[in-house]
């Protein structure tokens, strides 16, 4: 990563920081508790990709007609949703990991109850934050929106994701399956698990910015192939990099007995289908006039991460 895009990215996560603490639950009373593990979850630190992608969508869509803060309460909404599902990922029911970008996980410190507490809280208060910035736009387009943002998020998003994850675990899917049948459960886990959000960041600012359907849909493609490559690419770094350099345990995937495309198809492979999906989304960034944009920098910047 260049040091000119390192300071550019550096600089829209702290953007995104002054937004999300608009939007935090107060600590007081008889709920300070959870959320004061919500907020520790939320300020974790982190890049805050899918929000900074939200905003690049949107600015690339509105032009002359920008006004962030119709889409600041989504922006801030997608983090919630996306740390509610770190939160619960880390929990030792699911993937039992006590570090999360170089410090404590949130069931660490508060306990497995309270974090799943905390996660449930993030889910709903996304909602709550997003709903009161639809109702606040008056325009359809947020209803649309809502929509995208509920649907990635949930059965037929990222949590089905999760559920087909957690069935492929140790065999617990179906033990005479084929290696197509094995194909076909990791790239719904790719594609739902890490690829929905992605997608719903983009689709959401690029509604929110008045896109029409063609180009959102187009955006959703750009998603789902930036998602895949990037899980690909973490898979690859469970194996290849540090802890200190990722910030959390590496080697859980073996550990706990995860398919993924390494294991499936070996390394060289794995480091070829990075390849393909990276060229992919960005001839469609060119078809829709956005590439030499932050997201074009920013996804080679995902796809071929180090850490």
């Amino acid at each position: 990563m260049s040091n000119e895009f390192e300071g550019k990215l550096l600089n829209k996560a702290a953007y995104v920081e002054d937004i999300l603490k608009k939007y935090l639950p107060k600590e007081e009373g008889y709920i300070s508790r959870v959320t004061e593990a919500m907020n520790y979850s939320l300020l974790a630190g982190g890049k805050r990709l899918r929000p900074v992608m939200m905003l690049e969508a949107y600015r690339l869509f509105a032009k002359d007609n920008s006004d962030e803060s119709e889409v600041e309460p989504f922006v801030a909404a997608i983090e919630m949703i996306h740390t509610y599902s770190l939160v619960h990922d880390d929990l030792p029911a699911m993937d039992n990991d006590e570090y999360r970008r170089g410090r404590k996980t949130t069931h660490a410190v508060y306990g497995a109850g309270m974090a799943t507490l905390a996660g449930d809280g993030l889910l709903n208060y996304a909602f709550e934050t997003a709903i009161d910035g639809a109702i606040a736009g008056k325009d359809e387009k947020f209803l649309r929106a809502l929509k995208v943002l509920s649907a990635k998020a949930g059965i037929y998003g990222m949590i089905g994701g999760q559920c087909a994850d957690i069935m492929a675990e140790n065999g617990s899917a179906d033990a005479g399956s084929s290696f197509a049948d094995e194909k076909a459960v990791l790239h719904f886990i790719d594609e739902n698990k890490t690829g929905a959000l992605i997608e719903a960041s983009l689709m959401v600012g690029a509604i929110i910015a008045g896109a029409d359907n063609e180009k959102v849909n187009l955006l959703e493609k750009v998603g789902s192939n930036v998602g895949i490559a990037f899980q690909i690419q973490d898979d690859i770094l469970d194996i290849v990099s540090t802890q200190e350099e990722l910030g959390k345990p590496i080697g859980s995937d073996i550990k706990n007995g995860k398919s993924t495309y390494v294991s499936l198809y070996g390394m060289e492979a794995a480091k070829d289908k990075v390849k393909e999906l990276s060229e992919e989304a960005m001839d469609i960034l060119k078809d829709i006039d956005a590439s030499d944009s932050f997201l074009e920098e920013l996804f080679n910047y995902l796809i071929y991460r180090k850490k």
